[in-house]
C-alpha cells in the first residue's frame, strides 16, 4: 500500500470480485477473438507465400517488402487513429477498424502483381492502425492496474492462439481448397479469413460499451463497485494532450523496447512456416500442424508468467526474463535450424518469451500518462515499435536472398531482443516498478478469484 494514500486501500469484498469477473468475461473474450482475426489477417500472407510466391513469381525480397510495407501504413496512421478513438469511443472506432480491415484482407485474393500486393498490404496497415493501442486504452477504463497484468496477457495470448488455430486452418484451406471454383488455395485463404473480421466488427457494436456508466449489463451497485476499484490505481498527472506525451522522456525508451520486441514477434510470425519448410517439411497442412507446437507451449506458460508478475507486483525482471528468452530462442533457431526438433525448441522458447513480454510491457505506459496523452502515448509507442515489423521481415528476406540462409538475420533479431532486455533493466524510472509492487502486494489476494468461474 502507498503510505498516506487512502485510495490504495483494496476492495476485497466478494461483490467487488464478482463485478470484476463479470467485466472480464464480458469484454476480454470479445477482444481475444478480434485480436486472433487481426493477427490472422495480418500474417496469413506467411502461409499464402508458400503458394503465391511461386505462382506470381515474387522474389524473397519482394515478399519481405510486401510483408513489411503493412507496417508503414500502420506507423503513419496509428497515432491519429487512437486520438480519434479517444474522442468518439472504443465501440464505434474498433468496430470500424475491424470491418474495414476484414474487407481489405479479403481483397488480397485479387493480387496478381507486386504493385497490387504492396498497395493492399499498405492499405491493410492503414485500416488496422489503432486496434492494439485502442484495446489497451480501453482496458485502462475497465480494469484496475493490479489486475491488468493478467488481462493484458490474456489479450496478447491471442497471438499464440492465432498461431495455434491459424496454422492448421490456413494450411488446410490452401491444401483442400486449391483450384476449387477456379481459385488458388491462397486466394481462398484471404477470402475465408477476411469475412470473420467483418462479422466480429458488427458484434463489437452490439456487445462493447465505451464507459462503465453506459453498461446496461451492470447494475447501479456494480457500476459503483467497479469505479471504486479503478479509483484505487496510483494517480498520475491528469494530462489531456498529445504534446504531453511527446515531452515525456520515458515514452521514447518504451518505444525502443517495443521496437525490439516487435522485431522478435514478427520474425516468428512471418518466417516460422518457411523455417519449418527449410528444416525438411513440404506439405502445407503438415507445416501448419507443426507450427502449432511453439504456440501451444506459449499458451501453457504465459499465464504462469503473468500470474507470478501480478502476485509479486514485480514487472522489471519478469519482463527482462521474457526478452532474454526471446534472445536465446532466436540463437537456437539460427544455430540448429537444420534440425526440426531443435528448431521447434528454439521457436517455443522465443514465442513464449516474446508473446509473454507484451502483457507486462503495456502495464508501464499507463504509469506515466493519463487521458488523451495516454491514448496518444500508447499509440506513439506502438507506432515506433512497428518499425520492427518493417525491418524484421524485409531484413530476413534480403539476407535469405543474398546468402541462401536466414541464420544471420535470426542472430540479428536475437541481439535486438537482448537490447530490449537491457533497456528494461536499467533505462526506465525505478518508480514505475516500485509503485506497481506496492499496489499489487495489497490487492492480489482478492483478485486471484477474478479468473475463477463463479460458484452456483
Amino acid at each position: 500500500m502507498i503510505p498516506g494514500n487512502s485510495a490504495a486501500k483494496p476492495i476485497v469484498s466478494e461483490a467487488a470480485t464478482a463485478v470484476l469477473r463479470k467485466a472480464t468475461w464480458r469484454i476480454v473474450p470479445l477482444f481475444v477473438a478480434c485480436f486472433v482475426m487481426a493477427y490472422l489477417d495480418r500474417v496469413n500472407v506467411s502461409f499464402a507465400k508458400l503458394q503465391m510466391q511461386s505462382e506470381l513469381g515474387f522474389s524473397e525480397a519482394a515478399y519481405g517488402f510486401g510483408a513489411s510495407i503493412f507496417f508503414v501504413g500502420y506507423l503513419l496512421f496509428e497515432v491519429p487513429s487512437n486520438i480519434i478513438l479517444a474522442k468518439v469511443g472504443s465501440r464505434r472506432w474498433i468496430a470500424r477498424i475491424m470491418i474495414s480491415w476484414g474487407i481489405a484482407s479479403a481483397a488480397m485474393m485479387f493480387v496478381r502483381s507486386e504493385t497490387v500486393f504492396y498497395l493492399l498490404r499498405f492499405l491493410l496497415g492503414v485500416l488496422e492502425a489503432g486496434f492494439v493501442p485502442g484495446v489497451v486504452f480501453c482496458f485502462m477504463h475497465w480494469f484496475p492496474a493490479s489486475l491488468r497484468g493478467r488481462i493484458n496477457s490474456l489479450f496478447f495470448m491471442s497471438i499464440a492462439l492465432c498461431g495455434l488455430i491459424g496454422g492448421p486452418i490456413s494450411g488446410a484451406i490452401m491444401k483442400y481448397m486449391n483450384d476449387v471454383g477456379g481459385l488458388a488455395g491462397w486466394q481462398w485463404l484471404f477470402l475465408l479469413e477476411g469475412i470473420p473480421s467483418v462479422l466480429l466488427g458488427l458484434l463489437v457494436l452490439v456487445v462493447l460499451d465505451d464507459r462503465i456508466d453506459d453498461a446496461k449489463w451492470l447494475t447501479a451497485h456494480e457500476k459503483v463497485l467497479l469505479k471504486a476499484h479503478l479509483a484505487q490505481d496510483p494517480k498520475v498527472s491528469d494530462s489531456h494532450s498529445f504534446g504531453t506525451a511527446l515531452k515525456e522522456p520515458s515514452i521514447y525508451v518504451f518505444s525502443l523496447i517495443y521496437l525490439g520486441l516487435a522485431m522478435g514477434i514478427y520474425g516468428i510470425i512471418f518466417w516460422m512456416p518457411q523455417l519449418v519448410k527449410t528444416a525438411g517439411t513440404t506439405d502445407t497442412f503438415i507445416i501448419g500442424l507443426i507450427t502449432m507446437i511453439p504456440y501451444l507451449v506459449a499458451l501453457a506458460l504465459i499465464p504462469l508468467i503473468a500470474r507470478s508478475s501480478d502476485r509479486l507486483g514485480e514487472r522489471r525482471w519478469h519482463l527482462v526474463g521474457c526478452a532474454v528468452a526471446g534472445m536465446v530462442g532466436y540463437v537456437m533457431c539460427g544455430a540448429f535450424g537444420g534440425s526440426l526438433l531443435a528448431l521447434l525448441i528454439g521457436l517455443s522458447v522465443a514465442a513464449t518469451g516474446i508473446i509473454g513480454s507484451f502483457g507486462l510491457f503495456w502495464l508501464l505506459p499507463a504509469r506515466v500518462l493519463s487521458g488523451m496523452a495516454a491514448a496518444a502515448g500508447i499509440a506513439l509507442i506502438n507506432s515506433i515499435g512497428q518499425i520492427g515489423g518493417i525491418i524484421g521481415p524485409y531484413a530476413v528476406g534480403l539476407v535469405k536472398d543474398a546468402t541462401g540462409s536466414a541464420d544471420v538475420a535470426l542472430y540479428g533479431i536475437a541481439v535486438v531482443c537482448g537490447i530490449s532486455g537491457i533497456l528494461v533493466a536499467w533505462c526506465l524510472p525505478r518508480s514505475l516498478y516500485q509503485r506497481d509492487h506496492q499496489v499489487a502486494a495489497a490487492t492480489h489476494a482478492a483478485e486471484d478469484n477474478t479468473f475463477t468461474p463463479q460458484k452456483a
